[in-house]
């Protein structure tokens, strides 16, 4: 067999090992994640270790039978380099305080009734564009939160479920892009500065380095239906800045003139079962970052039922004195 022959047949069929029975073809989302994802060094592993909690922060008697977290991480579009970092943080968050264990799945296989009543959360860990391939998949989820459960979302968890509506609903909004870029730091500010899951930022607001995400107008669930409890601060020129470019204008007329909210994390009950979901954890520093960590923490473990914590949507609420963002620090 010539050599152009051979480079012919391992293009179309995979490379020799796949020829010879070796091992299955990769699929399109198995190669792009290997493609996309490099591996974590021990130094970026140390430091994603020491940035999270050190213990459970819960009383012995509730940690006498951790509870299962079902941690998904596939994506049909985008992908997020940072997933590796998140789920190394979140095995270390795991490991360390003993309130939880993890479990990584990237086969839409596990999201069935029979599996998923080992677990007692589903995490979708900057997932993009997931399309379930049955109805009762779909179904599948929908009755494990109703019914008890927990359900978790980092980042690119709201950019998913544009087949499925009753999916959009459940993580609470749909990513509509991101007029604040990875690469800006951003203020943000507590809705509720004495929420338990806001205790990490101390009753303050703060800046952060991160992709933020805006929401559909059509399905955000806005606070009718959600308990939101941090937000970009817009009192900050550099936080309106974005709005003002000519690339970000269409958004404008779609959010309507004047000041408007950018939710950044919030809670919210779906019948007898907890959603906790925070749009930080773009980059992989993020995951670097003990506050942000001790954030999410908090929120897995209300989604959990370890704790509890007040879901009563913000429109329902007297008015809450927030806690804005200091003045931008001369060294951001």
């Amino acid at each position: 067999m010539s050599k152009g022959v051979l480079f012919l047949l391992v293009t179309i069929l995979g490379p020799v090992w796949v020829l010879q029975g070796q091992a299955p073809v990769p699929t399109i989302w198995e190669q792009r994640a290997k493609e996309r994802f490099t591996r974590l060094t021990s130094t970026m592993k140390m430091e994603i270790s020491q940035s999270q909690p050190q213990d459970s922060g819960l009383k012995k008697k509730k940690l006498k039978k951790p509870k299962r977290i079902l941690l998904f991480w596939r994506c049909e579009t985008f992908i997020h380099t940072s997933i590796p970092s998140g789920n190394f943080a979140l095995q270390e968050m795991a490991r360390k305080t003993r309130a939880f264990s993890v479990e990584l799945a990237d086969e839409y296989s596990v999201f069935n009734k029979k599996n998923l009543k080992g677990y007692d959360a589903i995490l979708f860990n900057s997932t993009t564009s997931l399309k379930f391939e049955n109805e009762k998949q779909r179904d599948a989820v929908l009755s494990f939160v109703r019914g008890g459960k927990g359900i978790i979302g980092i980042h690119g968890a709201s950019d998913n479920f544009y087949e499925w509506e009753g999916g959009a609903a459940l993580i609470g909004g749909q990513f509509n892009g991101h007029p604040w870029t990875a690469n800006g730091t951003w203020a943000f500010k507590l809705d509720d500065p004495t929420h338990p899951l806001n205790a990490a930022f101390k009753g303050k607001g703060f800046w952060h380095s991160d992709e933020i995400y805006q929401y559909k107008p059509s399905n955000y669930q806005g606070e009718e239906n959600l308990r939101v409890l941090v937000s970009l601060d817009m009192s900050k020129p550099e936080v309106r800045e974005p709005l003002s470019l000519e690339k970000f204008e269409k958004f404008n007329s779609q959010y309507g003139p004047g000041p408007r909210e950018v939710p950044v994390s919030w809670i919210r009950e779906f019948g007898k079962g907890r959603l906790f979901y925070t749009n930080f954890g773009h980059r992989e520093e993020t995951y670097k970052d003990p506050v942000i960590m001790q954030h999410l923490y908090d929120g897995i473990l209300y989604a959990l039922g370890f704790t509890s914590a007040d879901a009563t949507p913000s429109a329902e609420l007297p008015a809450i004195p927030v806690a804005l963002a200091p003045e931008k620090p001369a060294s951001k």
